[in-house]
């Protein structure tokens, strides 16, 4: 049996912003994010590996908002949110 342990956080985007590896411009707000963890079994000490994480988004299908969650590499999130706050101090100097 795996054991496996999911992490929930939110991320706010001040700026409309693009992920790499998918189409179009997400609008700014606030995100919901999951991450799910994996315990690392043949290790004397309990250690967890990154399975997915997931990056909830609102898109409007024939006039209804409805979730969507992107499966997102943690790297290209982390680039993003980087972009949006620098963004934030350039329009702020």
């Amino acid at each position: 049996m795996t054991i496996s342990r999911t992490t929930h956080k939110t991320v706010t985007f001040v700026h409309p912003f693009h992920l790499d590896g998918f189409d179009g411009t997400f609008p700014s707000g606030s995100y919901g994010v999951d991450t799910t963890e994996e315990l690392i079994e043949s290790i004397s000490f309990n250690a967890y590996r990154r399975v997915s994480t997931e990056l909830h988004v609102q898109v409007k299908v024939r006039g209804i908002m409805v979730e969507q969650t992107l499966n997102v590499k943690p790297d290209v999130l982390d680039a993003a949110l980087d972009r949006d706050q620098r963004n934030l101090t350039d329009a702020t100097v």
